[in-house]
């Protein structure tokens, strides 16, 4: 692969088309192309029999497949959840998280190397930043789900699997090829603030959701920010049907930046301001992350803090008990005290709510536990 060449998955379909307009190449073949890197989620240009040698010629001489190869994967006990270390190409690596839930599957996908923001409970801000990734980089990661969901051409029965070494795997693909699962839902959550990249990451959701390629509806996808001001502006201006999610965590800005050092650059009260513009421009509410920490924001006085503050907006609250990273001695809120939190945001202030799954944390896959270290 030469050092210049252009990364496929960071086209558009358009992008794609122009691209063979400028070799002089009819864009029938792009189309072609299109299908085998999306639908077919082909691996390489040898499976690729009904594009024109010229045109193979053309692709293997100036462009490449960004796949990201596997440098770890495990999976967890309950067999819902694996995680993928992600070797690229640069020597860094990323992680990306598979979820299964009843009826779905999810994508937990990474948007830089490391993260800036530094929050104190999060394993990924630890580690500081080192890169933003590229746009084919992020759509990778999709991609990679993707094709580790289909379905294995032989018949997979769970009365077979102990055949296979992997049993949490073979349940897996026995799950796929009963329910023809797909990826369906991403959720930028992974490593890094997604708008601290907001070019990539919105080149990569144009890409994903292109219903030519993997159709990953724009309401299926959540993008979660730490509170960066200017980002969450623009995807208001730009009016994305994404899901936008916020990390409050606290209530005062004294609190929040005690924990979300980011806090200091976006004070709680612009955040809010700029919360209250995304709605009112997009009509759309906006998720709030609140991370419960035992002793330190899970009270009944934070509860109808949060109430306060959020009173009037179209928003929903997700309760996420605190997931233990090394480098933070805080401790996850105990299971009445979510439900009592929960309860007063419900009666009180009619505020919806749910308490986080807590999936994958025995393999590090939780919530603020993705690093590379």
């Amino acid at each position: 692969m030469a050092a210049a060449s252009a990364d496929l998955y960071a086209f558009t379909r358009s992008e794609l088309d122009g691209l063979l307009v400028r070799w002089s190449l009819s864009p029938v073949h792009a189309a072609r192309l299109w299908n085998y890197l999306y639908l077919e989620l082909a691996a390489s240009f040898d499976v690729m029999p009904e594009l024109p040698e010229k045109v193979l010629a053309r692709l293997r001489a100036e462009t490449h497949l960004g796949l990201l190869p596997i440098a770890l994967a495990s999976d967890s006990t309950d067999g819902f959840t694996r995680k993928y270390l992600l070797q690229l190409a640069d020597g860094e690596k990323i992680e990306t998280v598979r979820m299964r839930f009843t009826g779905r599957v999810t994508a937990c996908i990474s948007s830089q190397v490391g993260c800036a923001m530094g929050c104190v409970f999060c394993a990924t801000g630890q580690m500081g930043f080192t890169r933003h990734l590229t746009a084919g980089e992020i759509v990778a990661q999709a991609v990679h789900v993707a094709r580790a969901l289909r379905p294995s051409p032989a018949k997979i029965d769970e009365n077979t699997c102990h055949l296979i070494g992997d049993i949490s795997q073979c349940a897996q693909r026995a799950d796929a090829a009963r329910t023809g699962a797909r990826l369906r839902n991403i959720v930028l959550m992974g490593m890094g603030e997604p708008l601290h990249n907001y070019d990539a990451v919105m080149h990569a959701v144009d890409i994903m959701t292109d219903s030519a390629g993997l159709a990953v509806a724009g309401e299926r996808i959540t993008l979660s920010t730490v509170g960066v001001v200017p980002g969450i502006l623009r995807l208001a201006a730009d009016r994305r049907p994404l899901h936008l999610a916020v990390s409050l965590h606290a209530a005062t800005q004294s609190e929040r930046a005690a924990l979300v050092p980011a806090a200091k650059k976006w004070p709680l009260d612009e955040l809010m301001a700029a919360c209250r513009a995304y709605s009112a421009q997009t009509g759309r509410r906006i998720f709030y992350e609140w991370t419960l920490i035992d002793g330190r924001n899970d009270s009944p006085d934070h509860a109808r803090a949060v109430g306060r503050l959020l009173r009037g907006l179209p928003a929903q609250v997700n309760l996420i008990p605190l997931n233990p990273i090394a480098g933070y001695s805080g401790a996850p809120t105990h299971t009445v005290a979510a439900k009592h939190f929960q309860h007063i945001l419900a009666t009180e202030f009619r505020l919806p709510s749910t308490v986080r799954q807590r999936r994958g944390l025995d393999i590090a896959a939780g919530c603020g536990q993705l690093a590379v270290l």
